[in-house]
């Protein structure tokens, strides 16, 4: 309880927060009406100078749903569990039944489905894209109705968004060959990562928690690569309740590659891997991270510590050359790379290499790092000054 109160405190001062940084803008459509608003939120410290990028999510019926995706991808980023993100919302409290209300004899889109959907496609992707500094990586929301629009940009024949969350969907009862007819395997032919969120309550309908179990069921069957299907059961004995409890489920599932490597990431991915194997998946992990993502972090020591005990006590720690020149072309400015250099040469009692590696690593650090010290004795203790 104290733990629910805690974030929900925290939702609340964010939301207050990211007021002042919303701007509100008006799109003259060719599709979808005459003039379209939409909403934009720029996270903190956005600067149209700097080289930094950032993913892109498009929020549908931004009136309920704007604030809460908003609020959370504050906290996630707060808590380094997301990168921040620039997010859109679009309004749709007096379009949503034109917009989205599918033709329920077929499950096709109707005209102004379509228009909508090329609004969403052509016009607000395009202007947010050619506007603001925005990464690859691309999430579309929507609840209802919108998340069975959302759906439908499965089928674009060369993929542009990463992530589609459907939130409490309202599907036709023809989903289940609409997706089938997209060919979800061709994904796998595309150098990118892709997730598909869907989530069933039980405060649904009878039927409508029939209809979603079945969809996943079918979707469980699927097993691709770079194609991660989520899906989720909220026990809840409310719709709203489901859609607020929906949003952070699915954003801690599409930005888990940029979260730090946790205890269960270790264990069911790393643990078992060769040197080389764990450096790599390292390595791969920071590298996807700055393309999908537009983020450069720097290297967390703690992803470094989690490699490091399989590179030092497997293979007599010969591979500890080879992951200090990882961490170095990745992070040259870090002084771990050097560190691991060192310690590779003093293993094999190249003293006077291991002296030189540890003092570059030493004139990296801030003399007031608490680590410099301890950096520093490893010359001392070798006999260097």
């Amino acid at each position: 309880m104290i733990k629910k109160s805690f974030t929900l405190i925290f939702m609340l001062f964010c939301l207050n927060g990211f007021a002042q940084k919303i701007i509100k803008k008006t799109i003259v459509s060719d599709y979808a009406d005459d003039r379209r608003e939409i909403k934009i939120y720029l996270p903190e410290g956005y600067n149209a100078k700097e080289e930094k990028n950032y993913p892109l999510a498009i929020v549908l019926d931004s009136e309920f749903l704007f604030d809460t995706y908003v609020g959370n991808s504050v906290l996630f980023a707060a808590k380094d569990k997301a990168p921040k993100q620039i997010v859109v919302g679009i309004e749709m409290a007096k379009t949503r039944k034109k917009d989205t209300y599918f033709n329920i004899t077929n499950g096709e889109l109707t005209t102004d489905n379509k228009k909508f959907y090329q609004f969403i496609k052509d016009e607000v992707i395009l202007n947010i894209e050619s506007t603001y500094k925005t990464s690859p990586f691309i999430t579309l929301v929507g609840e209802g109705t919108s998340a069975n629009l959302v759906s439908y940009f499965l089928g674009e024949e060369t993929p542009f968004i990463n992530s589609y969350i459907c939130i409490n969907p309202t599907f036709s009862n023809f989903i289940g060959q609409q997706l089938e007819s997209y060919n979800l395997p061709r994904y796998q032919k595309e150098d990118n990562t892709f997730y598909f969120y869907i989530n069933n309550a039980t405060s649904f309908s009878t039927d409508k928690q029939t209809q979603i179990g079945e969809l996943q069921t079918l979707l469980n069957s699927v097993e691709l690569k770079n194609f991660n299907i989520i899906n989720d059961t909220i026990h809840t004995s409310s719709n709203i309740s489901a859609m607020s409890e929906a949003i952070p489920r699915a954003l801690n599932q599409v930005f888990q590659i940029y979260s730090a490597i946790s205890k269960e990431e270790f264990n069911e991915n790393i643990k078992d891997l060769s040197p080389a194997d764990a450096i790599a998946y390292l390595e791969n992990k920071y590298v996807e991270i700055e393309f999908l993502f537009g983020s450069s972090l720097n290297i967390r020591e703690n992803d470094v510590y989690a490699v490091e005990k399989i590179v030092m006590e497997k293979e007599n720690g010969n591979q500890l050359l080879p992951f200090g020149k990882m961490i170095l072309k990745l992070f040259p400015n870090s002084p771990l790379g050097d560190y691991y250099i060192g310690k590779y040469y003093e293993k094999g009692k190249q003293i006077r290499k291991a002296i030189l590696q540890y003092k570059i690593g030493y004139g990296k650090m801030d003399p007031a790092d608490p680590n410099a010290d301890k950096f520093y004795d490893n010359i001392l203790r070798l006999g260097g000054r």
